[in-house]
């Protein structure tokens, strides 16, 4: 396909994304899919997070999901900190085959879907890895490319608070760059996909190697860096939700920006864009 093929009503078409890019957007999709899916299943072994080393030694939670009695009924519970919300039919008390039963996230949204956690913890570990992989894969070839500095890495002058504060009000607006502006990455996006590709996924690999009984004889230190293996499977957990959070904005961003122009770019790498041709 020509990169500079014209595209309906006077716009042109951009090659935005590399074969690579996208190969390895759509593997982080599946790969992530199936950790969220697992990794419910894995929480719901002990639906409750604490700080520090041995939080299950009758110490208080710090988040926690679970039914209580009340009045000869059951309601689900979900605690937060000092908060606590009723979450009765989907958080802490949900229906398996007909019946109300106590489990942390409902069966529909963990694999499997009846309780196992050691199928829930191979299913966890096997795309675990493959997402390791595939983001190592992923990084090399933008230090290689120089992907990650021409299209990742924000110029002195993004990183302005008046210019930051201009795109923050621009996307409140649904306000989007259009012509040559829309060629690349705007500078939000810019710092989201680098806070999650430096931060939150270092984070949940980190954490999650702590939890790990053989990797801590091999590197106990990880241990006291997030405080025990309960402070880690807490921050964990609380990575996991920041990525998800990422991806729901994402997908939004995706939705009101033009979802055919952003599906075709990550599918075929071509992104039409307006103004005369390049």
């Amino acid at each position: 396909m020509d990169p500079n093929a014209s595209a309906p009503h006077g716009r042109v078409k951009v090659y935005r994304h590399s074969l690579l890019v996208r190969l390895s957007h759509w593997f982080n999709v599946l790969c992530m899919s199936f950790l969220l899916l697992s990794g419910r299943q894995i929480f719901n072994a002990h639906p409750a997070l604490y700080w520090g080393q041995y939080g299950a030694d009758n110490d208080p939670s710090f988040i926690s999901m679970q039914a209580v009695e009340e009045g000869g009924a059951q309601r689900g519970v979900t605690q937060v900190g000092a908060l606590t919300f009723d979450t009765t039919g989907l958080l802490g008390l949900s229906k398996v085959d007909g019946e109300e039963t106590e489990r942390g996230f409902p069966s529909w949204a963990t694999l499997p879907s009846y309780q196992d956690l050691a199928a829930g913890r191979r299913w966890h570990f096997f795309f675990a890895w493959l997402f390791v992989i595939n983001g190592f894969v992923y990084l090399i070839y933008g230090i290689i490319s120089r992907h990650l500095r021409s299209d990742l890495t924000p110029a002195s002058a993004e990183l302005a608070p008046v210019h930051l504060l201009q795109e923050v009000k621009d996307h409140a607006r649904l306000r989007f760059p259009k012509g040559q502006s829309a060629r690349h990455y705007n500078t939000l996006q810019k710092l989201a996909y680098l806070a999650v590709i430096f931060v939150l996924l270092p984070m949940m690999i980190a954490t999650g190697l702590t939890m790990s009984p053989g990797f801590n004889a091999v590197a106990p230190i990880l241990l006291d860096l997030f405080g025990g293996r309960q402070s880690a499977r807490t921050l964990h957990f609380l990575s996991a939700f920041g990525l998800v959070a990422f991806v729901v904005v994402h997908v939004v961003m995706v939705l009101v920006s033009g979802v055919f122009n952003n599906m075709r770019s990550m599918i075929t790498g071509y992104y039409a864009i307006e103004g005369d041709k390049p």
